[in-house]
């Protein structure tokens, strides 16, 4: 059985996916009634599963009229993208941001799940086991080298 955070993911998805403008505004306490949950646990999915890593760009206005907008960013063109990613990792890059950055691929279509399994498996702390910072220096040119290998045409 799925949790609730998953539940609400993949809610939130379908309905982005059936956006013609693939973004969604909503109301946190309508989506809170609708999966009977507290409006916290709404915060929690989007703060974890809706980040600019994995693609997404969520605008929040509180207060009485407030609303939550989550926009999916589009990934851009191959070259751009290659260009993109050799920025974004850097020299060093931790863990959960290199793990954003396959989801996105993988979301994007761009890898499959098998893909993304392996680079998960092969830039987790525990493949890479010696200290910080070299831990994300080694993780980072692990990325660069796998994912130059496996988007350059």
């Amino acid at each position: 059985m799925r949790n609730i955070s998953d539940l609400i993911e993949q809610y939130l998805k379908h309905m982005l996916k059936e956006s013609p403008g693939g973004a969604v505004e909503l109301q946190r306490n309508d989506l809170a009634d609708r999966f009977s949950c507290v409006p916290s646990q709404i915060n929690y999915v989007i703060s974890t599963r809706f980040t600019l890593e994995k693609g997404y760009f969520v605008e929040s206005k509180r207060g009485g009229g407030g609303y939550i907008r989550i926009q999916r960013v589009e990934l851009p063109t191959l070259s751009a993208l290659q260009e993109h990613l050799v920025q974004t990792i850097g020299e060093q890059i931790d863990q959960e941001k290199a793990e954003g950055i396959v989801y996105q691929l993988e979301e994007g279509k761009l890898i499959s799940k098998r893909e993304a399994n392996l680079f998960r498996a092969a830039l987790a702390r525990d493949s890479i086991a010696v200290k910080l910072p070299l831990r994300d220096e080694i993780r980072a040119r692990l990325l660069r080298a796998m994912l130059i290998t496996l988007l350059v045409k």
